[in-house]
């Protein structure tokens, strides 16, 4: 189907939504896995360089990793010594993430590669085609979020 100036469906929206996320996926997940880390690492370093210290639950609900998933990203990570595990001084359940130095460094250096990549594959559009893009996703994401179907319990 060819798609010209009249207004695109929303089914082939998806299509090309979904196509391009796999494809960027792909490149992104290989530029990091070439640089010795796994996807859910360079998550997990990222937000903490970007937030600073925080608790495993928290973090895993900024990346979308379960807590069993964090667990073992955190152990790994710490194993490197790119982070450490900190207990609060006013609440001794909690323990805060935290980056070492090393880990700051290691991570500002692999973010940096990361937004030059990013930009590689962006560099064809133009300011106004990336603003129409972020906010059209932007809107769709919030109308998908606010649709959401509740499930019914189903009675037997």
């Amino acid at each position: 189907m060819k798609i010209d100036d009249a207004v695109v469906p929303a089914p082939r929206l998806w299509l090309v939504l979904a196509r391009a996320y796999h494809s960027i996926g792909a490149f992104i997940e290989g530029a990091i896995t070439s640089q010795g880390l796994i996807l859910s690492d360079f998550m997990v370093l990222e937000v903490l360089l970007h937030k600073g210290p925080l608790t495993i639950s928290v973090i895993g609900e900024k990346v979308l990793l379960a807590s069993a998933s964090m667990t073992s990203a955190i152990d790994r990570l710490e194993k490197r010594g790119l982070v450490r595990r900190k207990n609060c001084a006013t609440d001794r359940r909690t323990r805060y993430v935290e980056l070492t130095c090393e880990g700051k460094g290691f991570i500002e250096e692999i973010y940096a590669r990361h937004e030059k990549d990013l930009e590689s594959i962006a560099v064809g559009l133009t300011d106004t085609e990336r603003r129409t893009l972020y906010e059209g996703l932007k809107k769709m994401g919030i109308a998908a979020k606010s649709s959401v179907p509740t499930q019914k319990c189903k009675t037997a």
